[in-house]
């Protein structure tokens, strides 16, 4: 089984360019291009949030417009650059997966069991984790304690040591997730976006990652005190590939034209 993974898209109508200069829409094109084309398929598609730039009905009509053009399952989360409503209205999706008034919900579908979170605080670019969404968390994690699982959420719950996004992760309720997660080992992944980068760490047992968007990413400063810059370095998926005996394996893949894949001189032939 193979999951994909994308997230902040950020996405502005076609012909639309955010701070003036990068074409979301069209890197979002480009992505669905490249998640059309992987050999083997993907069995489904996590959207950890940020999916649009302002949570604009243009913006979501936009996503959807993409989205059609995929004939995986697409199961995605908000960000705070995102509308609840919008987010259903283009995800028709959510309808049956998600009673619930934050967007989160369980799939069962497939070998991993697939957890998504609400961490968005509306109307704050930081996340939170109240006692309704923990509660919940915890009843959900409890009905399948054997089951390999993966958590999907915004905003990352650690901190990266980029000073100015560290200031908007997820600020409450991450003790309280921490030993939640800690009780229950099944969780392989805890998927996040936001830092638009790839960032990875173990965290009361499992492992936290953060992944490259799929337009502009934030950029690698660790110096205390700078300025919030963006910088054009190659967007990217993440593919999370199951096996039964090795686990959860993730890789990083970059969609865009980087030229054919080209044989080793020295391979073997037959």
């Amino acid at each position: 089984m193979i999951l994909a993974q994308i997230s902040d898209m950020h996405v502005q109508p076609e012909g639309v360019l955010t701070f003036g200069e990068v074409d979301t829409a069209g890197h979002l094109a480009r992505t669905v291009d490249h998640l059309i084309a992987l050999s083997p398929p993907a069995d489904a598609v996590l959207v950890t949030g940020d999916i649009t730039n302002d949570g604009k009905p243009e913006q979501y009509a936009e996503v959807k417009r993409q989205f059609k053009r995929l004939k995986m399952p697409v199961y995605p989360i908000p960000g705070n650059h995102d509308e609840r409503v919008g987010l259903r209205v283009a995800f028709p999706q959510l309808e049956h997966l998600c009673k619930e008034r934050f967007i989160q919900y369980v799939v069962e579908d497939h070998p991993v069991r697939i957890v998504a979170l609400d961490t968005v605080v509306t109307g704050k670019p930081h996340g939170a984790l109240c006692t309704e969404r923990l509660q919940w968390l915890e009843q959900t994690l409890a009905t399948a304690p054997d089951r390999p699982t993966v958590l999907m959420m915004h905003h990352p719950p650690v901190e990266t040591g980029i000073e100015h996004m560290d200031e908007m992760m997820c600020l409450e309720g991450n003790d309280a997730l921490g030993e939640i997660v800690q009780d229950n080992t099944q969780i392989e992944r805890i998927l996040c976006g936001h830092v638009h980068r790839p960032i990875h760490l173990r965290w009361f047992g499992t492992v936290v990652s953060t992944m490259p968007g799929t337009a502009h990413q934030v950029h690698l400063d660790l110096n205390t005190s700078s300025r919030p810059r963006y910088r054009m370095d190659p967007p990217g998926i993440q593919l999370h590939v199951w096996r039964p005996r090795a686990g959860l394996i993730s890789h990083l893949d970059f969609p865009g034209d980087y030229g054919p894949a080209n044989y080793f001189p020295h391979a073997a032939t037959d």
